[in-house]
């Protein structure tokens, strides 16, 4: 049916300020909820909770303050919704350094318990300080990682050209480094950005600077891979600032670029699953092991989904909820939040 595969019309919110720090709630796999950072001069900042209610395509929003500077980067506890940690600047001795810290928002934070949904805008709670992430040795913070689907009790934070282990104790109001690794090389090397691997009992982590990829096993802290990219995805006209695969299905890349567009692909070329599914070597029986060779011959083709073009600045991030896997967000620096689908057709296709 032609209108059932009609795709939903793009969901937009705009917060007042210019914000780039943007987290799906990873411990909330019902609700669909974002978390956005601010980054203003003037006033204080903060951190929007994005409600989106996809059965009616509306969303509610809550306003928390921020007050220790401009937020750079956003994460979420994949263990207690109410915890956060945020990588910020403030200016200190009048130079500018730039931290990491782990919150919390007040107890009523969710947006159900306000009586209008204004209120918490023109009267927003501030976080409470957990505590920092703080060692002013190791350099300026640029983003935290939480242990994926852990406990909530280990982050790491990249500073510099250090990564950082962290043990959270005590509810998280202590925070002691437990082992570091130091990026080696010629120049000013710094992190730039990094992702905590799911897979492998969570011990792998996934560095870039500059153009330069590095795997880290986090037993030895030691570097296992290393790989420099010139260009891989060539369907923006500008820097790439974030690149997501999906939890679900592995092959939906969503890259977020200063064109100001977001690109949803299709990477049939690096899925786990070409097939549309997992398949296991021990669930074949001879006969489908070379039907499966047979299958592999057919070339399988890496394309471009779709192009988003809701946005009229930088897209400095782009994220997938934590609770529906065909559902994403991207931020965009005039402070413009765009949610959308993934197409009905290539749900289906991958699903069927």
């Amino acid at each position: 049916d032609a209108a059932q595969m009609e795709d939903d019309a793009p969901v937009i919110y705009g917060l007042e300020f210019q914000a780039r720090a943007l987290t799906a709630q990873a411990a909330e796999t019902d609700a669909v909820r974002f978390l956005v950072g601010t980054q203003s001069l003037k006033f204080d900042n903060q951190i929007h909770i994005i409600d989106f209610d996809d059965e009616n395509n509306i969303i509610n929003k809550n306003v928390l303050l921020h007050q220790a500077g401009e937020i750079w980067h956003i994460g979420a506890s994949p263990a207690d919704k109410a915890v956060l940690t945020t990588c910020y600047n403030k200016t200190s001795d009048s130079r500018v350094v730039s931290c990491a810290a782990v919150w919390r928002m007040p107890s009523d934070w969710e947006t159900g318990n306000h009586e209008s949904p204004d209120e918490s805008a023109h009267n927003p709670q501030t976080l409470e300080l957990l505590c920092h992430l703080d060692d002013s040795t190791h350099g300026n913070a640029a983003c935290v990682l939480w242990e994926p689907m852990g406990d909530g009790k280990r982050v790491i934070s990249l500073a510099d050209n250090h990564a950082l282990l962290w043990d959270l104790q005590e509810s998280s109001t202590q925070a002691a480094v437990s082992s570091t690794a130091t990026l080696e090389g010629k120049g000013q090397l710094k992190f730039t950005s990094g992702k905590w691997s799911p897979h492998h009992n969570c011990s792998q982590l996934a560095t870039a600077n500059d153009t330069a990829i590095r795997g880290w096993d986090l037993r030895t802290m030691r570097t296992v891979i290393f790989r420099t990219f010139s260009c891989c995805l060539n369907s923006h006209r500008s820097w790439v600032w974030s690149v997501r695969y999906n939890h679900s299905h592995d092959q939906l890349v969503l890259t977020a670029s200063s064109d100001s567009r977001l690109i949803l692909s299709n990477m049939v070329s690096i899925s786990s699953e070409p097939f549309g599914h997992l398949v296991d070597d021990e669930e074949l029986s001879e006969g489908e092991e070379l039907h499966q060779e047979d299958k592999g011959k057919e070339p399988l083709k890496d394309s471009v989904v779709s192009t988003y073009e809701e946005h009229e600045d930088s897209v400095y991030a782009a994220e997938w909820s934590s609770a529906d896997p065909w559902l994403f967000a991207s931020l965009s620096y005039d402070g413009r939040l765009v949610i959308n689908r993934v197409p009905r057709a290539l749900k289906y296709r991958i699903l069927l």
